[in-house]
């Protein structure tokens, strides 16, 4: 099958290497930085398993151009949240009414949009792991999770989804999309902090002044979400109303039941601290800023979020990088006593 991948970035070039290595033929469209490197090195892809999955430079289709998707069957989307309505224009002169759109975005929104621009079906999925890039078109799955898809009858989904798990990646089929995104959400509120921290993600949660802070996001965001009734759903095998409890417990107690839940590469980090590292406008609208703007529809403040975005656009406008704050300067920053 032809499948393409509109916006190949690290999650992107892994998913869409996955396939290629399964046989599809695979289109990938990203930045021209990514596309030299990639049709020079191929695909390396690995895991924390130790699986190491090669694609060859000349199996790799790598453009700038989303004309390359023209009549493309199955297409991921997996740019950042703010292109969404964009990439949806671009698309739309583009591929055949008869296509399947899924995307793959962090967010709540961004399938919506796209059903605004687009006549093909358009899919949620929710990727649950971290990839890192590691350079020389090395692509390494950083933490466990799985791959949650939108359930669907078309046969090219189920298709793909059975491939991913040839490949050793956990897939799941769900129709409680809206949930798992908002779980997803709580999940991903970490990824400012690690932008503004400049820290690993191990650190920010084995560290105790890290995870004092990463706790009282979190537990802002999922009180505003309870008064406002909001449902979620557990994506993996802890709810995330319990997240402000467990990150609560010793750093020891903490370790051994993670150990148990989730395995994170040393040098993890979130996809936000590379966009402020390479001066790139991030996604913190879309993750903190939600949790803001529900607060407001409901009459409430969710000052911690709110101040992060204020904190993430400052450093946006400026180009400076990320800060690397230490734990107590993150708390002066956000106004934390």
């Amino acid at each position: 099958m032809r499948i393409g991948v509109m916006g190949a970035g690290s999650v992107g070039c892994y998913l869409g290497g996955l396939l290629s290595h399964r046989g599809h033929e695979v289109v990938l469209i990203g930045r021209e930085r990514l596309q030299q490197e990639v049709t020079t090195h191929g695909l390396t892809l690995t895991d924390l398993d130790g699986r190491r999955l090669q694609v060859a430079p000349q199996r790799v289709s790598f453009d700038t151009d989303a004309q390359a998707l023209k009549d493309v069957p199955l297409i991921f989307v997996a740019t950042k949240s703010g292109q969404t309505a964009e990439v949806g224009r671009r698309l739309a002169s583009v591929i055949s009414p008869t296509a399947v759109v899924i995307s793959m975005q962090n967010g709540l929104r961004n399938a919506q949009v796209l059903r605004e621009q687009l006549r093909p079906s358009v899919l949620t999925a929710i990727v649950e792991f971290n990839v890192r890039t590691l350079g020389n078109g090395h692509f390494h799955q950083a933490s466990t999770g799985q791959l949650v898809i939108e359930s669907s009858t078309d046969d090219r989904v189920a298709e793909v989804a059975e491939d991913f798990r040839r490949c050793g990646l956990p897939v799941r089929r769900s129709a409680e999309m809206a949930a798992l995104q908002w779980s997803k959400l709580i999940l991903n509120l970490n990824n400012a902090i690690s932008a503004l921290a400049g820290v690993p993600t191990p650190t920010l949660l084995f560290d105790k002044e890290y995870r004092y802070v990463v706790r009282a996001v979190v537990r802002e965001a999922l009180t505003v979400m309870h008064a406002a009734k909001v449902r979620t759903s557990a994506l993996g095998p802890v709810p995330v109303q319990w997240f402000p409890s467990i990150l609560s417990l010793p750093t020891g107690v903490l370790r051994l039941i993670l150990r148990a839940q989730l395995r994170v590469d040393p040098q993890a980090r979130s996809s936000m601290w590379e966009d402020l590292s390479r001066n790139r406008l991030t996604e913190v609208d879309e993750l903190n800023g939600e949790i803001v703007k529900l607060a407001e529809r409901i009459g409430l403040d969710a000052p911690l979020n709110r101040r992060i975005v204020e904190v993430i656009h400052g450093i946006e406008k400026n180009r400076s990088g990320s800060p690397g704050y230490s734990a107590s300067q993150l708390r002066t920053a956000l106004g934390m006593p």
